[in-house]
């Protein structure tokens, strides 16, 4: 049985009939129950799901990278569904049913900060290395040359990610990753984003490339 708090115009507790009451981040929401459907597996929704999962298992071993790159974005919502949310919308490619990340168009991180530029990644002189590297533009609108760098590396054959959320500063320039000894033969994708120094504002991800792990 649901429950009225606060007189009739206070938040619902449970459910009154089809109509169903509760509370999230200290909000009160109502919503109607959803008539049953017949058929739930229509076209769309496994197409919805489809690219939902593919969304999901990207930001999935990034996810500690995630709360750091979406940290600005949390408002009514956490940072790994504000990151859901951008890249459902923005960063699906494929044909129905066969859906993938596109991730030239993928944000791991989002927020107002300048970005990177000229950024690139390259495989570096040692073995499993990837060299990471970008222009000092410190001197754009709010960038600092003591932002600090937010470097990742994704495989998708492995679905494993190797990161830094406090890489070398923005007038630094560069960075190189070493990955794990299995990566070597595959295709691996590189982002770079900068973080400011006391944490609070945080800019987009640039897509860097691909880089094949030697």
């Amino acid at each position: 049985m649901g429950k009225i708090a606060q007189g009739i115009l206070g938040g619902l507790s449970g459910k009154v009939g089809n109509v169903i009451g509760g509370s999230w981040k200290g909000i009160n929401y109502i919503r109607i129950k959803p008539a049953s459907v017949a058929n739930p597996r229509t076209q769309g929704q496994v197409n919805q799901r489809n690219k939902f999962s593919s969304v999901l298992e990207f930001l999935k071993p990034m996810g500690e990278f995630i709360k750091v790159g979406y940290k600005t974005t949390t408002i009514k919502q956490t940072a790994f569904n504000a990151a859901m949310s951008y890249n459902l919308k923005n960063a699906i490619t494929g044909t129905a049913p066969n859906f993938t990340v596109d991730y030239p168009n993928a944000l791991v991180s989002k927020g107002s900060l300048p970005g990177a530029v000229n950024g690139n990644a390259a495989v570096g002189a040692g073995s499993r290395e990837v060299d990471v590297t970008w222009d000092d533009n410190s001197t754009l609108s709010d960038a600092s040359a003591f932002d600090l760098s937010l470097i990742l590396i994704y495989n998708p054959v492995k679905n494993q990610a190797v990161y830094t959320v406090a890489g070398p500063s923005r007038a630094d320039g560069s960075e190189t990753l070493t990955v794990p000894a299995d990566f070597i033969g595959d295709t691996v994708y590189a982002y770079l984003g900068f973080i400011s120094q006391d944490s609070t504002t945080v800019s987009n991800s640039s897509y860097l490339g691909s880089v094949t792990i030697a």
